[in-house]
C-alpha cells in the first residue's frame, strides 16, 4: 500500500465511512477508493475534493500533516506581534484540548462560548474552563475576555507520577510559605514593581510591614530561591535590595490555587475517561 493509499483509509476509518460512501462524496466509483487504498494514486484534480470530504490537508493525505502542521504555526506565531502570536497561541490550544477528546463530532461542532472569546468583548464577567482527563494525559485550561491560561501534562511512561514529586514535608512547606499573609502580601508587591531591585525601606513602605517583618519575609523568600538578594552600591556604602525572579512557578500556582478559591463556578467543558488512580 502506498502512503497515500494508506492516509485515504485512516482518514477514511476515521470518519466513519465504508468506500462506498467516500466515492460517492467526491463523485468516483467504489472500485476507485479500492484502488486508492491498495497502492494507486488519485488523480491530481481529485485531490481537493478527497482532502476536504476527509477534512484533511492536500499535504496529510501524503503523511506530511503533522510536520507541517507545527512549522506551519511556528513560522505563524513569529510573525505576529507580542501580544497577538500569544492570543493566537491560547487559540490553538484550545483546539488541542478538544482534539484530545478523541471525538471527531466535538472537533466539528466546536463549542460556540469558547470561540466566541477569539476577540474581545466588552462583558468581563464570563468565564469558562475546560478540563480533559484521560489515562494518557491531562489538560487544563481557563478563559476569560482578559485572562487565560493553559496546562497540559502527558503521563509520565513509568506511570508513578507521584515519584516525580518531591516529598510530601516539602510540598507542605510550599503551601506553608503562601499561608503566611506578610509573605504573601510582598509577593504580590514586588510583582508590581518592575525588573529592577527593590530595597527593604520601599518594600516596607509599599506594603505598610514593619521593618523587621520585612527582613524575615526577604530572608525565607531567599531561602526559597523565590527573590534573589543583592547590593547597591550607594554614597552611605552598600544597601541590600532584592529583585523576584520572574522565571519562578509561584504565578501558575497562584492561577491554579484562585480556580479552587472561587470552587468553579462557572460553565465547565469537560471531558474524561480515566480509569487509572491519577497518582
Amino acid at each position: 500500500m502506498s502512503v497515500i493509499g494508506e492516509q485515504i483509509k485512516k482518514y477514511r476509518v476515521q470518519k466513519g465511512y465504508t468506500q462506498e460512501k467516500l466515492g460517492n462524496i467526491i463523485g468516483v466509483t467504489t472500485q476507485a477508493v479500492s484502488k486508492w487504498e491498495r497502492g494507486g494514486t488519485p488523480d491530481a484534480e481529485i485531490l481537493p475534493q478527497l482532502a476536504d470530504a476527509l477534512s484533511v490537508s492536500i499535504d496529510a493525505l501524503f503523511g506530511r500533516e503533522e510536520q507541517d502542521t507545527q512549522i506551519m504555526l511556528s513560522k505563524k506565531l513569529c510573525k505576529m506581534s507580542g501580544y497577538e502570536a500569544f492570543r493566537s497561541a491560547f487559540n490553538y490550544c484550545w483546539s488541542f484540548i478538544v482534539g484530545l477528546t478523541g471525538n471527531e463530532n466535538i472537533s466539528e461542532n466546536f463549542p460556540e462560548p469558547f470561540t466566541d472569546h477569539s476577540t474581545a468583548k466588552s462583558d468581563h464577567t464570563v468565564e469558562f474552563l475546560a478540563k480533559i482527563l484521560r489515562d494518557d494525559g491531562m489538560t487544563l485550561a481557563k478563559i476569560s475576555n482578559e485572562f487565560r491560561y493553559f496546562f497540559l501534562m502527558v503521563r509520565p511512561h513509568d506511570d508513578s507520577m507521584l515519584s516525580h514529586f518531591e516529598s510530601e514535608d516539602a510540598l507542605r512547606q510550599v503551601f506553608a510559605l503562601f499561608a503566611d499573609k506578610k509573605i504573601l502580601k510582598i509577593f504580590f508587591y514586588l510583582y508590581t514593581v518592575s525588573n529592577i531591585p527593590v530595597t527593604a525601606p520601599l518594600i516596607s513602605k509599599g506594603t505598610g510591614l514593619d521593618m523587621s517583618d520585612v527582613e524575615r519575609c526577604m530572608k525565607t523568600l531567599c531561602d526559597k530561591n523565590i527573590v534573589h538578594p543583592m547590593k547597591i552600591a550607594s554614597l552611605d556604602g552598600e544597601i541590600n535590595s532584592y529583585i523576584i525572579r520572574f522565571e519562578a512557578n509561584v504565578l501558575p500556582l497562584f492561577c491554579y490555587a484562585d480556580e479552587i478559591a472561587k470552587g468553579c463556578e462557572y460553565p465547565t467543558f469537560g471531558f474524561c475517561d480515566r480509569e487509572k488512580p491519577i497518582f
